[in-house]
């Protein structure tokens, strides 16, 4: 109740509504010590529990044709993930569930069943790797030389390195990169990080809403229009083919506008039928924002007070 007249205050019912849009990736089972920031199942439950005693939560395609219409509740709020991994059905929907609450889970399709982004990859390569360096050198990525990796900072420091390096190339020229660290790497790697079809219909039997985000993941803004089209059109159809019923919904790949997306990605959303589309861009959506690019917000605070002045701050920057 503490937070709930500020946040009121600055998000009202009706036309000057905002719409807060939660962003998450995994909900891991317990802490995992390569990336202790990542939120782990007992913190998901809590930020759950906060958002719904704050906020009123709606599922997301509500809440976006709500924003337009200027007929949002007070202190709207939604919750998304990115990507499609599979703790998103395995630890986060039975915590949604428990909760009454509701997601939106932006499926890549290419790394269903068995699949595995790029960066996974590179992550699961340099954590399972024996070898205490590796020698990047003829790769031909420039920057990439010998990469220490005997203490936890060292490999998190690789990590970080390698995916900025890598990020932005052809889809690709950022395969055949990521495969030569995996093979200097020569580590065993998991094929279960990623949704099955299955795990997919039942995330949307149990009260989830799919959403596309590409199918291998790109960055759009360095693809040519017809390619970036292309990654857009078909995660929609195969989800559609995997639900058997139409997708409105789309995220777009690391969504920052003017850097991982154009106006023209933008446009390119919009003629393919999509209801609404988010971005990463923190802030909260009010009357006016463009529903094909909505902001959403990442908090990483762990204690129920400071969550709340994060959303509140949120809202006001808004």
């Amino acid at each position: 109740m503490l937070f709930q007249l500020p946040l009121s205050l600055l998000s009202p019912a009706g036309p000057r509504a905002r719409l807060s849009i939660l962003i998450f990736h995994r909900v891991l089972r317990e802490r995992d010590p390569l990336f202790p920031g990542e939120v782990e199942a007992g913190e998901f439950d809590r930020i759950c529990e906060w958002a719904d005693s704050m906020f009123t939560v709606l599922p997301l395609h509500e809440a976006a044709a709500r924003q337009v219409s200027g007929t949002l509740p007070a202190r709207a709020l939604s919750i998304t993930f990115d990507d499609g991994y599979a703790d998103n059905h395995d630890v986060a929907m039975p915590i949604l569930q428990r909760h009454g609450l509701t997601a939106t889970i932006f499926v890549a399709t290419g790394f269903l069943n068995g699949g595995r982004m790029w960066n996974d990859t590179i992550i699961e390569s340099i954590r399972r790797t024996t070898k205490d360096a590796l020698d990047l050198r003829s790769i031909g990525v420039d920057g990439l030389g010998e990469l220490e990796l005997k203490s936890l900072d060292q490999r998190r420091a690789a990590i970080a390195k390698l995916i900025g390096a890598i990020k932005h190339k052809h889809p690709v020229e950022r395969q055949a990169l990521v495969q030569a660290v995996a093979d200097t790497a020569a580590a065993a790697l998991p094929s279960d990080l990623m949704m099955s079809t299955e795990q997919v219909r039942a995330l949307h039997g149990g009260g989830m809403q799919i959403g596309a985000h590409t199918v291998t993941h790109p960055i759009l803004a360095s693809l040519p229009l017809s390619e970036a089209r292309q990654e857009i059109a078909e995660s929609r159809e195969v989800l559609q083919a995997i639900l058997g019923e139409r997708v409105g919904l789309f995220a777009y790949p690391n969504g920052r506008p003017g850097h991982d997306y154009t106006p023209d990605n933008v446009r390119q959303v919009r003629e393919l039928g999509f209801d609404a589309a988010v971005s990463t861009t923190w802030g909260a959506a009010r009357a006016g924002t463009d529903c094909f690019q909505l902001p959403r917000f990442s908090p990483w605070d762990r204690e129920r007070k400071r969550f709340g002045l994060r959303m509140m701050r949120n809202l006001w920057a808004t």
